[in-house]
């Protein structure tokens, strides 16, 4: 039986991430490190989780950035 590597995305939502991500680097650093003008123009959770959901490309720049923070 081969045990395949553990997904650090598994079980975690977007909404628990978006929050750690601001929680540790605050929208400032959230907006230098990923370009995406929800992040930059009057921040919120709901909003950006709308626009994260919605846009493939985004989800997955964050999705590496938390794992990214996860490892350090």
């Amino acid at each position: 039986m081969t045990q395949t590597p553990k997904n650090p995305l598994h079980g975690v939502t977007l909404e628990a991430i978006l929050n750690q991500l601001v929680e540790q680097l605050g929208w400032d650093g959230l907006a230098q490190r990923i370009d995406i003008r929800c992040f930059k123009s009057d921040p919120s959770i709901k909003s950006s989780l709308t626009f994260l959901r919605r846009t493939p490309w985004a989800r997955e720049k964050v999705e590496a950035l938390y794992v990214q923070q996860q490892r350090r």
